[in-house]
């Protein structure tokens, strides 16, 4: 898979400003630069956020079609097979991209990803249609990163993630906000919340949904409903995202051998362990590392 530094030179060229060092960008994008991403779109290692500021853009995403318009927020996640369609000549975005390895790499960013992140991947669409005001926060969040990228000051790069982390508290209580708005019961979003509270402390050791279950004081029917109902996916997807974020933050930032990690994730041996990444993320735990 490309880093996000491979993937800019590839498709752009040059750097987005003096002294990048590949882990954090925020640009500007149109139709014709989106158009690009098609040359390495599904090998990206790279987390994109893309704000639409003006026109539309689709795109072949899994079996199905999506449309991204002006307000909406639209989320790629490492190795997701996307292809665009098409884009009004009026398309304009702000696009936020983070290196996967840069996002692993940090405990706290890392944590604030798996909270804010995992919920929307795991919608049918990953997009958020925002409104007027929450359009204009992310938008003001981008353009203060893009401001510190032209920056002198010479914490930039520290500073530079601790704003990353600050976008996705804002994103968490956006999808929090969003699952009230559509007008889900109040017990459910409770339910729904509490269980994606519950999942990045948990998540090794349980994998089954009655511990989750038991832990709401709900029946196991009743959770698997809700979580579905939300979100559009299982207990189980959301449960295999943790494990592969997981597994990605070991390969990349530990000496662990693979049966280590395999044994440390609690899979029954190393080869049931290689299967699950190999399935997940399309290539094996020794390819990645």
């Amino acid at each position: 898979m490309y880093r996000l530094k491979e993937w800019w030179d590839i498709t752009i060229g040059g750097e987005p400003y003096d002294g990048w060092d590949g882990k954090v960008v925020c640009t500007e994008s149109n139709g014709d630069l989106t158009r690009k991403t098609n040359i390495t779109q599904g090998f990206l290692a790279c987390y994109t956020f893309t704000l639409v500021t003006q026109g539309w853009l689709t795109m072949q995403y899994g079996i199905g079609e999506v449309k991204i318009q002006q307000g909406d927020l639209y989320i790629y996640s490492p190795g997701l097979a996307v292809t665009i369609i098409d884009a009004s000549a009026d398309y304009q975005s702000v696009c936020l991209m983070v290196d996967e390895f840069t996002t692993l790499e940090s405990p706290a960013v890392r944590d604030m990803v798996s909270l804010a992140f995992l919920p929307i991947v795991q919608l049918s669409t990953p997009k958020l249609t925002l409104t007027a005001e929450q359009a204009s926060l992310f938008e003001g969040r981008m353009r203060e990163i893009i401001s510190y990228q032209q920056s002198l000051n010479v914490y930039k790069d520290k500073l530079l993630r601790m704003l990353y982390a600050v976008f996705l508290v804002d994103l968490q209580n956006v999808l929090e906000v969003s699952i009230t708005h559509r007008q889900v019961p109040l017990r459910v979003e409770e339910i729904f919340i509490g269980f994606n509270r519950l999942l990045p402390e948990h998540f090794i050791e349980h994998r089954d949904i009655g511990f989750y279950a038991d832990q709401l004081c709900i029946t196991n029917d009743y959770l698997s409903r809700i979580v579905k109902k939300v979100s559009g996916r299982t207990v189980g997807d959301f449960i295999n995202q943790m494990l592969l974020m997981e597994s990605c933050y070991l390969l990349r930032t530990t000496s662990l051998s693979i049966s280590q990690i395999a044994e440390r994730l609690h899979f029954a041996a190393p080869a049931a362990f290689t299967h699950f990444f190999t399935r997940m993320k399309g290539i094996s735990p020794r390819e990645y590392r």
